[in-house]
């Protein structure tokens, strides 16, 4: 059975109020949330390689979202974190600002299961009302269910 996000989705795993306005702060902020994941075996490992992805190309997607994302021995599963930032974070790398940051990390053995997951993703983003229902979810657990009924809508029900 395929992955689906709301299988990746935990309130703990998403930061509202991102601190951080430059790139590399604000990778580091929420990345972080992935420090202590049961499915993040070498969680140091994982941020260089999301760095090194990062330095190659921006993962600016448009509509103020980015997708920084490494396909990784470091990780055992696919793991997702999120970050919000109101004010917005700079991507100098493309001169664009990231008000919507999901990062994923994915391991090298299983690119099916995370083209799925990037294509869902995608589809869903693409919606303005998806986007401004995620923007304005007052709390970790209303993001999830933004996402989650978007997905449904999407792929169907579980």
């Amino acid at each position: 059975m395929a992955v689906r996000l709301s299988q990746l989705l935990d309130p703990g795993s998403i930061n509202l109020q991102v601190q951080g306005t430059r790139r590399t702060v604000a990778l580091n902020e929420v990345a972080r949330q992935l420090a202590a994941h049961p499915e993040v075996a070498n969680f140091d490992g994982f941020y260089q390689e999301l760095l090194a992805r990062e330095r190659l190309d921006t993962t600016y997607l448009g509509n103020e979202i980015a997708l920084p994302h490494a396909r990784t021995e470091h990780v055992k599963r696919i793991v997702l974190a999120v970050g919000r930032s109101t004010p917005g974070i700079h991507f100098e790398n493309c001169n664009q600002t990231v008000r919507l940051m999901f990062i994923l990390g994915t391991p090298k053995s299983n690119p099916t299961d995370y083209l799925m997951v990037v294509s869902s993703l995608c589809k869903i983003l693409k919606e303005e009302a998806n986007r401004t229902a995620l923007m304005t979810a007052a709390t970790p657990g209303d993001f999830v269910q933004v996402l989650t009924a978007a997905e449904a809508k999407l792929l169907g029900p579980v």
